[in-house]
């Protein structure tokens, strides 16, 4: 279940509370679901409670209660706690392994992403006209637009015309005038000139770290080797479509399935849609990238055992580590896709 979709959830139980007498408000168009706050837990919050409490003439807790009550039996909604002064906060129920594949094949690079088109909140991002400023908030647009905002962005002079052609950078201002949310974005700049790693290795570099952190250039970022974060994203990535490939040889497709001994890679990928709602959030693509490397070294042990060897036939098993494969590899392509980074398929 996506933020969205929660937002969603919690709007229905509203409306069921004011439609059954037990809430006198009007339904707001939206419920803000976020990471839990301090003192909070499970996997979102939303203080929607909080929101509607003075309009109901109840308190906060009382509103929660009222709604928590409505939610509990949800679908995909393991728990619903009521914390503080009123937060309504959700643990999700851990998917099958079969669903969740399913659903990742089924929702290909868009999974996690909105899936009722814009329909979050108009962001306007401002940055300096500096290399990695650029890019940061180019690739923070893709993944907010991914979450359903509009987004307007403004940049300070005019950036070096290479920026966009090398680097894929998209700065042209385009969105809403008005906006709910205005975002500055100034990460430490690149310390020497990144267009000489080329475009993907480029983005990386100046991605990867948090924007506090002073990006390495020129670095690893061209090596081959599991040393560099990059390569290891990318080969994982391109390990999976080789596996697709070499089944397809044998005969054998994916069919989502059981699968034992690969919980850290169920886990990272179940985790993927959070972690998409988290950085369009706090604005911070480098939480983007350091999942890519968590799902990518999560899936490296699976691969050796997709496909059968000797005179083994395939069987479910296989059919059901080739469809968990394949479902990593499309997380990994989707999010090398909002990072601005191409995810090819031999390396």
């Amino acid at each position: 279940m996506t933020p969205v979709e929660l937002s969603r959830t919690v709007l229905h139980a509203v409306r069921r509370a004011v439609d059954e007498g037990e809430l006198s408000v009007t339904v707001p168009e939206r419920a803000v679901v976020t990471a839990p706050g301090p003192g909070g837990c499970g996997d979102y919050a939303t203080n929607i409670a909080l929101q509607l409490a003075r309009a109901a003439g109840e308190p906060p807790q009382r509103v929660a209660e009222i709604l928590r009550a409505r939610l509990v039996g949800e679908q995909r909604i393991d728990d619903v706690v009521v914390t503080g002064p009123g937060f309504l906060n959700f643990s999700l129920a851990r998917t099958a392994s079969a669903d969740l594949v399913e659903e990742i094949l089924r929702r290909g690079r868009r999974y996690g992403h909105a899936t009722t088109g814009f329909s979050g909140t108009a962001v306007r991002l401002h940055c300096t006209a500096e290399v990695r400023a650029v890019v940061v908030t180019d690739a923070l647009s893709r993944v907010l637009r991914s979450q359903g905002d509009f987004v307007r962005v403004e940049c300070d002079g005019r950036p070096a015309p290479e920026w966009g052609s090398v680097l894929g950078a998209d700065v042209t201002t385009r969105g809403p005038r008005i906006a709910d949310r205005y975002v500055t974005i100034r990460p430490v700049p690149a310390p020497a000139d990144p267009l000489p790693l080329g475009r993907d290795a480029a983005r990386w570099a100046l991605l990867h770290p948090a924007p506090h952190d002073r990006p390495r250039i020129p670095g690893d970022h061209l090596v081959q080797r599991e040393s560099n974060p990059l390569f290891r994203v990318r080969y994982a990535h391109a390990r999976t479509r080789a596996l697709l490939r070499n089944a397809a040889d044998l005969g054998f497709h994916p069919e989502p399935g059981p699968v034992s001994a690969a919980e850290a890679l169920l886990a990272a990928l179940g985790d993927h849609p959070r972690v998409l709602a988290a950085t369009a959030t706090h604005h911070t693509p480098d939480r983007l990238a350091r999942h890519l490397l968590v799902v990518a070294d999560a899936a490296m042990p699976l691969l050796p055992a997709v496909l059968p060897l000797g005179e083994e036939k395939p069987s479910a098993a296989h059919r059901a580590r080739l469809a968990l494969a394949e479902a990593a590899g499309t997380v990994l392509a989707g999010g090398l896709s909002l990072l601005g980074i191409d995810a090819p398929d031999h390396l």
